[in-house]
């Protein structure tokens, strides 16, 4: 216990020396991103035998995964003054949205949460193993209400859940495929950060939508590694639940149509447009009265019968219908998603996965039932279904708590 007290006080002198000198050198400059330093203990974040004391609060990047089989194959966390370039670069507001592509671990979201408590962090993470390594951490830490993850190929970005008012890509990404991801930007602000360029050299760069214009700034040439190699789209491939089955089209379609938006944009590149243009509210409204909370309540609490309606179902037609009907009412709700703090893209995103469930299932009702690997799979889905379903009432309970005590 003694010797614990003595790591986590050399821990915190080393902290505060690192983040004095960042100060110093000009490079740390917001004090909320000073405290969530401060606050958040890296050494939680990488596994136990990588932690090396000496580097841990060096700026230096940190090393969490390694694969043995694979030496090329590693992962760090960035180094600290990188990330304080990194969230800086983003001007994070209490309530943004965020979406972070690539996982590094969950650190850089948990200091991201620390900036905006009141806003929704998805991240998006293509190796499996990262991505549970990650989910682990911030359930242990409490935070995976607060913070998802989904393995998912990062360079598409999450066009269903868009607008997002911020955009991280924490791995190097070639100029082509930044166009679908900045057309998920908030129109009114949205802002993304990302190390753009080939795979030996690239730009960090700043680039913010103003209704339909994007204004771009170079801050610095960085190395990073590419945000997703072949391997990991490869091995995406494989992991999906969708592999052993024909999926009807009509899903496929759904999956590529949702969010679409046209790829290419124009960036106009500058040295101060960025720095001078601030954001307008995310939200019109200024006043709250009794009427909007009452409003609020009784769509989640319908949405909650909805759900709860949808667990009891067998007939696959009438989840459908069920799904739909809670998607319309979510869609209603975005207007005071920011004023009351609901958690929309968090049951969003899980509503989808309740949809490719059921289109799964539908497909295997086609199959015959004697065929033990079908109804194995069968009822592998539906539990599958049911857990999600379960988070989404966590989440509704959640969320109708926090309407009720807000105002």
């Amino acid at each position: 216990m003694e010797r614990n007290i003595r790591t986590k006080d050399k821990f915190k002198l080393k902290k505060k020396r690192l983040l004095d000198a960042l100060i110093l050198n000009n490079i740390l400059k917001d004090k909320r991103l000073m405290k969530a330093f401060m606050d958040v203990p890296l050494e939680q974040f990488i596994p136990e035998k990588f932690v090396n004391v000496v580097k841990l609060y060096e700026d230096v990047p940190n090393l969490f995964y390694y694969d043995e089989q694979n030496p090329n194959k590693y992962r760090t966390i960035s180094a600290p003054h990188m990330i304080t370039i990194m969230l800086q670069g983003l001007s994070l507001t209490e309530d943004d949205d965020l979406l972070i592509l690539g996982a590094k671990s969950g650190y850089i979201a948990t200091l991201a949460h620390k900036l905006a408590p009141k806003g929704e962090i998805i991240i998006l993470e293509a190796h499996s193993e990262i991505a549970k390594l990650t989910s682990e951490n911030l359930k242990r830490l409490k935070l995976d209400s607060n913070i998802s993850i989904i393995v998912k190929n990062p360079l598409n970005g999450m066009p269903e859940l868009s607008p997002w008012q911020k955009i991280l890509v924490t791995g190097s990404i070639e100029q082509p495929k930044i166009h679908p991801l900045l057309n998920q930007l908030d129109d009114n602000g949205g802002v993304l950060f990302a190390p753009i360029g080939p795979e030996f050299v690239q730009m960090y760069t700043q680039i913010l939508r103003q209704n339909n214009e994007y204004f771009g700034k170079k801050k610095l040439q960085v190395k990073f590694s590419p945000l997703i190699t072949q391997v990991e789209l490869d091995e995406i491939e494989l992991i999906t639940d969708l592999d052993d089955y024909e999926i009807i089209d009509d899903f496929n379609k759904v999956n590529s149509t949702l969010g679409q938006f046209p790829t290419r944009v124009q960036i106009k590149y500058t040295s101060d447009i960025v720095d001078n243009v601030t954001p307008e509210s995310h939200f019109k409204i200024e006043s709250i009265d009794k009427e909007q909370q009452k409003l609020v309540i009784t769509y989640l609490k319908s949405i909650e019968l909805t759900i709860k309606n949808l667990k009891k179902e067998y007939n696959i037609d009438k989840c459908f219908n069920y799904v739909e009907d809670v998607e319309i009412k979510l869609e209603d709700l975005k207007k005071f998603k920011k004023l009351f703090q609901i958690k929309i893209k968090r049951m969003q995103n899980i509503l989808n996965q309740i949809r490719a469930y059921n289109i799964i299932r539908k497909e295997l009702e086609k199959k015959k039932l004697s065929d033990d690997k079908i109804l194995n799979k069968k009822v592998e889905i539906i539990n599958k279904q049911i857990e999600q379903i379960n988070n989404f009432l966590e989440i509704l309970k959640e969320d109708i708590s926090n309407v009720k005590t807000l105002y």
